[in-house]
């Protein structure tokens, strides 16, 4: 039995602490300036709490916006609850850390992102393809349309 270093959840660990200061200090001060945020959630986490039909609408999937309306943001180690407005109907919500998706705050350009791992990918079959090679026939088949480009830095580097 070898023992590693789990980098992958200290990035998410640290990552849901600066979610958690973040919503911190917005429930005690406010958003400033042009600051607002696009939060992602995992509806069907466990410990997520939202009405019915905010589930049966969202199976699996939601996007939050918080910016200009929002009450009752009440920020804990586990999670967050905030009251949001869905057409002129207030809802609470309660999202812990790890149901987060994604973070966003587009008025800077800022954006976490967490990546999950199928509980399968231990089990790796040798009959299996390695994903880099995956995603070279993906890019093989033409799509016409590309919503992405890798683009290398080397070009800018002195």
């Amino acid at each position: 039995m070898t023992a590693s270093i789990d980098y992958g959840n200290l990035m998410h660990e640290a990552m849901r602490g600066l979610i958690q200061k973040v919503l911190t200090r917005i429930s005690e001060e406010g958003l400033p300036g042009a600051h607002h945020f696009f939060i992602t959630f995992d509806t069907l986490h466990p410990d997520v709490e939202l009405a019915d039909w905010l589930s049966d609408r969202y199976p699996g999937e939601m996007t939050i916006v918080i910016q200009h309306w929002f009450d009752n943001l009440d920020v804990t180690d586990e999670g967050f609850a905030v009251t949001l407005n869905f057409g002129n109907s207030p809802e609470p919500l309660y999202i812990p850390y790890e149901a987060i998706k994604t973070f966003v705050d587009p008025s800077v350009e800022f954006g976490l992102r967490f990546e999950t791992q199928d509980d399968d990918s231990d089990d790796v079959d040798d009959d299996d393809e390695a994903p880099m090679d995956e995603m070279a026939e993906a890019d093989d088949e033409d799509t016409g349309h590309k919503d992405a480009e890798v683009v290398s830095l080397d070009s800018f580097r002195k």
